[in-house]
């Protein structure tokens, strides 16, 4: 049997040997960008925590109904939130997160996808980012952190008669990338690691460094977390050195745990 697989069966006969209570389960609600890089590690960190984890998704802000502070605001249970620092701060703000507990886990850049097999416009300085989005057909982007920076800032700020806002679409619900990759947007801006996972798309690049927003996403306990002491558990094992490889396989920047 090999190690890796022996340390599993191990694992799990730890956890049937639990009493019931231990057994419960942690709810954790996640934001897209730190998704994918989630998803890679959940196992191994369920395993180091020894409980099951229920997950959730949606965006760090925004009118969507799955984005995260609405969910909380109609009571659904979490234990831990996974979204932009600014967002868990809010939260905090506003009753529904708790203080002292935010762990940022990674830095995100946002970046911009083609549908597979387009051309590769040139984003490479401010004036190129210009003139493709004056000459882009459409432009898909995200109805949370980075959306609202580029929609409410960037590109009435780079275009100030309005005509790039004319032709961009804000997206609820649903990954930007999954748009252009069925040909329902020319470009999709996103956090980088919300665009790689897309199959069906060409990832362009990032945003000049002049103008590039970026995103931490922190993970935090909820205000009315039913499991704090392995919410924290879990919050440690994502934030480890360990976690680290598979943060940054996603396009994210770690951030070494401090």
């Amino acid at each position: 049997m090999k190690r890796k697989h022996r340390s599993a069966v191990l694992a799990f006969a730890a956890m049937l040997a639990l009493p019931a209570h231990a057994l419960a389960e942690v709810h954790v609600l996640s934001s897209g960008g730190f998704t994918a890089a989630y998803k890679d590690l959940l196992a191994g960190c369920e395993l180091k925590i020894g409980q099951k984890v229920v997950s959730g998704y949606g965006a760090s802000m925004g009118a969507a109904p799955d984005a995260i502070p609405n969910r909380l605001a109609r009571g659904e249970p979490a234990d831990v939130v996974i979204l932009a620092a600014e967002a868990f701060d809010k939260l905090v703000d506003d009753g529904k997160g708790q203080a002292g507990t935010r762990v940022d886990l990674a830095r995100s850049a946002i970046g911009l996808s083609v549908k597979a097999g387009a051309s590769k416009p040139d984003i490479s300085t401010v004036a190129a980012l210009t003139k493709t989005l004056m000459e882009a057909k459409s432009i898909a982007y995200s109805a949370s952190a980075s959306g609202t920076y580029l929609s409410e800032e960037l590109f009435p700020k780079l275009d100030p008669s309005g005509a790039v806002m004319a032709k961009s679409k804000k997206i609820f619900s649903e990954r930007v990338g999954t748009i252009v990759a069925r040909g329902e947007a020319e470009l999709g801006f996103q956090q980088v690691s919300e665009l790689v996972p897309i199959e069906g798309l060409d990832f362009v690049g990032t945003l000049p460094e002049e103008i590039q927003r970026v995103t931490v996403f922190s993970a935090g306990l909820a205000a009315g977390a039913k499991e704090p002491a392995a919410a924290k558990q879990l919050i440690a094992c994502l934030g480890s050195s360990e976690a680290a490889p598979a943060i940054r396989k996603t396009g994210l920047e770690p951030i070494p745990a401090k």
